[in-house]
């Protein structure tokens, strides 16, 4: 796997030190408060497992599966392949993310979402890919910004391959434009 790979944008180092940081942010504004975390599938969940463990309140996690579909590959229409198993009605909802992109899928899930009457909706992604950005989606908490490039590991896949890697990288071109 790691031949494949053209450069490492994110240490394994680089990342657990920002996940500690976002942990212990999150931590202090809902102090006090309950707090219920929506794991995005497949990609945020390694991302959401570090994260989880650095909060230091109590929190109620639940999953969310969705696809993008239309036309292309990234229409914003979402289709929610495996749906919370409770309601969020009047809790504080924080969406996990791994990479915010486009824009369009976390915009309308946001909405969705928005429409179950939550007390409140904020988002934390680890990568923010700006470049890319199609739909205006407010993220609270937010890792790093990135360059549009194709990165894999930690979470993130080219055809459910590399999400074991300990890093971010950037993935060698030829291999998915093949």
């Amino acid at each position: 796997m790691n031949c494949d790979i053209k450069e490492i944008l994110l240490s394994k180092e680089q990342i657990n030190e920002k996940v500690k940081e976002l942990g212990a942010k999150i931590s202090e504004d809902y102090k006090g408060k309950d707090l219920f975390v929506v794991v995005i599938l497949k990609g945020s969940v390694i991302f959401a497992a570090d994260l989880l463990r650095e909060i230091s309140i109590p929190v109620t996690i639940d999953f969310i599966s969705v696809s993008s579909y239309g036309s292309g590959t990234t229409s914003g229409q979402v289709k929610i392949i495996k749906d919370l198993s409770c309601s969020i009605e009047g809790k504080n909802v924080l969406i996990i993310e791994d990479i915010l992109d486009s824009g369009n899928t976390l915009f309308n899930l946001t909405k969705m979402l928005g429409d179950r009457n939550p007390e409140s909706i904020e988002i934390c992604t680890l990568l923010n890919k700006p470049d890319r950005r199609e739909a205006e989606v407010a993220t609270r908490y937010s890792g790093f910004d990135i360059p549009d490039e194709f990165v894999v590991g930690y979470g993130l896949d080219y055809a459910e391959k590399y999400r074991n890697l300990p890093y971010i990288g950037i993935l060698k071109r030829e291999i998915y434009e093949k």
